[in-house]
């Protein structure tokens, strides 16, 4: 008999106090059931029935399916438990092309098993996600052009890229393997083009620029549509997961909320006890806004409210970090906000959603935290830092 009493994860899996010590045999198949209710089934690799493998085109076929189930799991599952998380490491992300430079960008392309690594050794590396040895797809080298901020476009076809002291904005044609440079941007004067976001339909590319002035590209042609301008400066901005509308934190304090079709503003709010905001992020089922200030204080709103009132009150302040925050994310499926801040070791937090608590097993020896990307189905979770490695988690 085995006492489920002494190990915290086989409590979760009695469905009553009788059950404080059950038979081996019985352990296994509670064991299977919950696997199996994790996993939506039982995955293609644990059926027993041998598939017929006549050439090598079929098993690499089946190795095809096996990877495009993985990832699933959180999917799967009615909705995510707040408290401990289920997670485990894998290897670094870019083990295979190892660097010393600070780690930028990390980012799992939208339709591929692929995550994007880019950084501060002027290389954008591209590699396949397996959990096991993310064997290199290929490197992008540009010469003197130490890389800001690195991103996929909405479709998956092209990687955009800029740097900390240029006004350059690279954009790789994956498909096509080119590389072309967009040294000029009709009608933009800007002397340096650093933080920039994507529309998640794909249509518009939004630059931060200097003295509190937004500029909106057409994705397709990256000509200039419009500009918008708030007081201050720009300290962050993103799309609404509906690509109507843009947010923008400001230097001091407040956040705009701006019509991407008229381009007027259509709200001003104060984001509640902040000094000035480093970084927000707007969820993809369009039900939270989440600001991250110099103090260290996440806020979370409802999205409605920032469209109406002035003074909004937050769901939750999230108080667990205590420096700047400058990265936020939030997961694919809406149940996790990741938040982090470069200025401090170890200073990455998982949110739970809609509980809002946060998750209480992060692992350690993660280090100063530049970027954060969770994969499309919420399977992986990674992260760069500034020792050069992008972790992963499963």
């Amino acid at each position: 008999m085995v006492d489920m009493m002494n190990n915290r994860f086989r409590k979760d899996m009695m469905k009553n106090a009788s059950e404080s010590k059950l038979s081996k045999d019985n352990l296994k198949k509670r064991l299977k059931e919950e696997f199996q209710h994790a996993m939506g089934g039982v995955p293609a690799w644990a059926e027993t029935t041998k598939r017929k493998t006549s050439s090598d085109d079929e098993s690499e076929e089946d190795e095809d399916d096996l990877l495009q189930r993985t990832g699933n799991f959180i999917s799967t599952s009615t909705s995510l438990p707040r408290g401990i998380l289920k997670m485990k490491n894998c290897q670094h992300a870019n083990a295979e092309r190892p660097t010393v430079a600070r780690i930028s960008s990390v980012q799992f392309h939208p339709g591929a098993q692929i995550v994007m690594v880019a950084g501060l050794d002027n290389a954008v590396s591209l590699f396949q996600v397996d959990g096991k040895t993310n064997p290199k797809i290929q490197s992008i080298y540009l010469e003197r052009f130490p890389i800001f901020k690195a991103c996929f476009s909405a479709n998956g076809e092209e990687v955009l890229a800029t740097s900390n002291h240029s006004k350059v904005l690279y954009v790789y044609d994956m498909l096509a393997g080119k590389l072309i440079p967009v040294h000029q941007v009709r009608g933009l004067k800007e002397k340096i083009v650093r933080s920039f976001e994507v529309s998640p339909d794909g249509s518009f590319l939004l630059i931060n620029g200097i003295a509190g002035y937004l500029h909106l590209l057409a994705m397709k042609t990256k000509e200039l549509i419009g500009s918008m301008k708030i007081n201050g400066r720009v300290a962050a901005s993103t799309f609404s997961s509906d690509s109507k509308k843009v947010y923008a934190s400001s230097g001091d304090g407040e956040v705009y909320v701006w019509d991407v079709n008229s381009r007027k503003c259509l709200n001003r709010f104060v984001d509640e006890g902040s000094l000035y905001g480093l970084s927000i992020a707007t969820s993809r089922n369009g039900q939270y806004v989440a600001c991250g200030s110099n103090c260290g204080v996440v806020n979370i709103y409802n999205q409605d409210s920032c469209l109406q009132e002035t003074n909004p009150k937050p769901i939750k302040a999230i108080m667990n970090l205590v420096t700047g925050v400058t990265s936020l994310t939030f997961n694919p499926t809406t149940e996790i906000l990741a938040i982090a801040s470069e200025k401090m070791k170890e200073a990455v937090r998982l949110v739970h959603l809609p509980s809002c608590t946060v998750f209480s097993n992060f692992p350690k020896n993660i280090s100063h935290v530049h970027t954060m990307d969770f994969s499309p189905r919420s399977g992986y979770f990674a992260l760069g830092n500034e020792k050069g490695k992008a972790l992963m988690y499963r």
